[in-house]
Parts: structure tokens; sequence; C-alpha cells
């Protein structure tokens, strides 16, 4: 039980002669409850921060896909994530057009996607499709940085897909893989 003493503070022997006073005594124990019962009222009423997820619809893996529309390599991106937190990216098909290595985040790989983006709406008038092809070397982390760079960027499309034996060698001559 809590209790609050409020008696003088003892018997000093000699001196003047004073009167005892009573001691006054309060119980606390009932303070001390409603402040645990408001403690565990506020803990079980705070809602957590809650994950921000981001969705991604995958195909399923037993159908086949057949109904493939075709996809002009003009106003494709294709993104290949490498070893070491570095990736790189290239606009058209691999061999063709020079890959440009990069790094994630604001003056790497977020400033190329709004800079081709604009390049596509502006020569085909249609936005631009991003595929992300991560390798055996890159780590869970670059394919959640990839993803987080087109909600950033505003995508419209994008897709994952398996990188191929010609980007693996892009990869491995830049020293990316």
């Amino acid at each position: 039980m809590a209790e609050l003493d409020t008696s003088s503070g003892g018997g000093k022997k000699g001196g003047k002669v004073r009167s005892k006073k009573a001691s006054t005594r309060i119980d606390l124990t009932a303070m001390v409850d409603l402040a645990f019962l408001l403690i565990t009222f506020f803990i079980l009423t705070t809602t957590l921060a809650k994950p921000k997820a981001m969705d991604v619809t995958m195909p399923d893996k037993e159908e086949k896909q057949t109904d493939q529309l075709p996809v002009p390599a003009s106003r494709t991106m294709t993104i290949l994530l490498g070893a070491n937190n570095k990736l790189e990216w290239f606009v058209g098909e691999p061999g063709k057009s020079a890959p440009t290595p990069d790094t994630y985040g604001k003056n790497g790989i977020r400033a190329a996607l709004i800079e081709q983006g604009k390049k596509i709406q502006a020569a085909s008038g249609k936005y631009m499709i991003v595929i992300i092809k991560p390798s055996d070397k890159s780590v869970y982390k670059n394919m959640v940085d990839a993803l987080d760079e087109m909600k950033i960027t505003a995508v419209q499309s994008f897709a994952i897909g398996d990188i191929t034996p010609p980007e693996v060698e892009l990869l491995k001559r830049d020293g990316l893989y």
C-alpha cells in the first residue's frame, strides 16, 4: 500500500516543548490504481504505425502466358539490378543501346526515370514501360528500392522479369555482377 507520511522529523532532546502533531496519513492506493488503469487504457487504444505495403500483382505460375501484347523497344526502359547496390539501365534492346551504370536514390535512377519518361512521352505520346530484372548477385533490398522508385516517380507500367544471358554479360562487362 502506498502512503504519504507527514509526521515531524524526530525526537530531539532538549529545546522547547511543543505539542505533538498527529501525523497525517494519505492512502494513495486508489490513485496508483487509477494511474495504471489509464496507462493500460492508452496503451491498448493507440494505433501502432501501420505497415506501408505496395501491391504487386504477379501472374499465376501454372497459367501459361500466351496472349502477350508486343511492346515497342523505343518505349521500354530496362533496369538491371547488379551486385553491391549498383544497377544499370538502358532504353531499347540489350546491346543496341549503351547501358548506363547508376545508383539508387534521388540523383541516381530516380532522375533517369523522370528524364527518360519525359523523353519517351515527348517522342511517342505514350507512357514509358519499365522492366526490372534482378540478377543473382542483387539482394532483396535492391528490388524493394527499385519498386519504391517506381512508386515515387509514378511510373504507370512496370514489370519484373527474368534476366537474360546477354544482360548478365552487360553487368559483368561493367563490373556489376
